[in-house]
């Protein structure tokens, strides 16, 4: 399997995490309902966020986060959204840029959850594409 090389493969990765966004029973309705998501424009732009952080072509502008902050996203939406890209990123691809990808959106998610201010401890159990797990205490 290959690594996330050029800006075909971030549209490999864009079109199919974001099919799987649309067909999943908690993510699509706020992104299509909600969010009202205008696919044509999203998805160009999509592209242009990630080929700036894994090529860092500089060809994205904008500040996601505001956008965000208005829905009525919880944790469970992150894990979904965590969950998918990490699977999508995996069946693709593998390699350095692919962990980076994973890297990025967990940062990513990570961020938008404390500006919102939504504590979830699971995130990063996430990365490898597994479901949250309880916290283990330790002595």
């Amino acid at each position: 399997m290959q690594d996330i090389a050029t800006e075909q493969d971030i549209k490999k990765l864009v079109d199919t995490f974001y099919q799987k966004v649309n067909e999943d029973s908690l993510l699509g309705p706020i992104f299509n309902n909600v969010a009202k998501v205008n696919w044509s424009e999203h998805l160009p732009t999509m592209y242009s966020f990630w080929s700036t952080l894994l090529f860092r072509t500089m060809t994205f502008r904008g500040q996601p986060l505001p956008k965000h902050m208005v829905l009525p996203i919880e944790k469970e939406h992150f894990e979904r959204w965590i969950s998918l890209f990490c699977q999508t990123v995996d069946e693709l691809f593998s390699g350095a840029k692919a962990k980076e990808a994973k890297s990025y959106a967990l940062s990513i998610a990570d961020t938008f959850q404390t500006r919102l201010g939504i504590f979830n401890p699971f995130l990063y159990r996430q990365s490898s594409g597994g479901k949250p797990e309880s916290v283990q205490e330790t002595a």
